[in-house]
């Protein structure tokens, strides 16, 4: 009996002689494919040496130390190109030992190397010398002794009213900081605390000075003078304050009068530092030759506590708008708002009306806020 391999297959394929043979593999792929099959040749294998990795790419210019090695020429083009850039929470600042760490910053331990500084806010970088803080895009206003603010009363209590002057906390007006009509110095009593809400009322403005801060931080403020206490015939709006990117800044006076074009006589503007504006029609002091405490307290009585607003003209109305519509467009563009500036804006407005005629005046936002803007700059420069 023959063996398997000596059989033939189904196929006609004689094992016996073909299983030696290279051709039997070809028969048999022929067979089963219906295609000729290709022979195997050996191919020489190349080895090559593995690709550098690719270089990695950073978008933060920050991270480097070096930007903090600078000299003298390149700080200054530097620091105020790094002013337009914004730094967000977390963001390595520098890690050069020269640099110390101020508001804004706070430092991580780096083992045995210098500590990274990093920003702990939002804002722009600033450079005072030696020392980097991080100017925050926007903030609430934090008091400090001596500001002039504005505030609108939003509690009434029995000793005292609880102002909103834009801090993160509200501050307190006690009743022995104001003035009386009364008497200037006379000592309080119940009777005065009954009638609080005779001199303010909730809603009510008022501009007043941050006499003292108590440990939280939140002011108590005073209206001990005739320049102070509440606020009417004007128009109210609101800017950011100091601190808070562009809006009001401390100046030598934040109350000054503006002469208006026309008819429109004076009117008044106060900028709060916490960035309150108050833009009001100009009330002449009496001038009054007898100048005694008697005729202060008179002042004081029919002035300071009166809610009744006066007759304003359309004339003074309408410049009330222009120049709160030139404080606007300050804010907007991030131009500083003090006087000279509101002045030169006012001026700027006065001119561009002048060229372009009455067609739209009284709209100084967009584009016309814009080249207002501009050619106060210029006035400036």
């Amino acid at each position: 009996m023959k063996t398997p391999l000596a059989q033939k297959s189904r196929l006609g394929i004689d094992f016996d002689n073909c299983i030696t043979n290279w051709s039997f593999i070809q028969k048999l792929f022929a067979v089963l494919n219906s295609r000729p099959i290709r022979t195997f040749h050996t191919m020489p294998i190349q080895i090559f040496a593995p690709a550098a990795a690719a270089p990695a790419i950073t978008n933060r210019r920050d991270d480097s130390d070096d930007e903090m090695e600078l000299d003298n020429e390149d700080h200054a083009a530097r620091s105020s190109k790094r002013s337009k850039n914004i730094i967000t929470p977390g963001e390595v600042i520098t890690s050069d030992p020269q640099w110390m760490r101020g508001h804004g910053t706070y430092t991580n331990d780096n083992g045995d190397l210098a500590p990274i500084i990093r920003s702990t806010l939002a804002g722009t970088l600033q450079k005072t010398n030696k020392l980097l803080s991080v100017v925050p895009l926007r903030a609430r206003y934090t008091p400090e002794i001596g500001d002039l603010v504005i505030g609108r009363i939003v509690e009434v209590q029995s000793r005292r009213w609880k102002v909103d002057v834009a801090g993160a906390l509200t501050a307190a007006l006690p009743l022995s900081s104001i003035n009386l009509p009364g008497g200037i110095l006379r000592k309080r009593t119940s009777v005065d605390e009954l009638n609080i809400r005779t001199f303010f009322e909730e809603g009510e403005l008022l501009v007043a000075e941050v006499q003292s801060l108590f440990q939280d931080g939140s002011a108590s403020l005073h209206t001990r003078s005739l320049k102070y206490g509440k606020l009417r015939n004007g128009y109210f709006m609101a800017v950011s304050g100091v601190g808070g990117g562009a809006g009001v800044v401390r100046a030598k006076r934040q109350i000054f009068t503006l002469q208006t074009s026309s008819r429109g006589g004076e009117v008044d503007v106060i900028l709060g530092v916490n960035g309150y504006i108050w833009i009001s029609k100009h009330i002449e002091a009496d001038k009054s030759k007898d100048v005694s405490i008697t005729s202060i307290e008179e002042q004081v009585k029919t002035t300071m506590y009166s809610s009744q607003n006066d007759d304003i003209s359309p004339d003074t109305r309408r410049e009330i708008a222009r120049v709160a519509g030139c404080i606007r467009a300050l804010a907007e563009n991030g131009v500083k708002v003090d006087e000279e500036m509101v002045r030169r804006s006012y001026d700027a407005s006065l001119d561009l009306e002048q060229d372009e005629g009455e067609e739209g005046a009284g709209f100084l936002g967009g584009e016309r806020g814009r080249l207002i803007v501009d050619m106060a700059l210029r006035g400036s420069g």
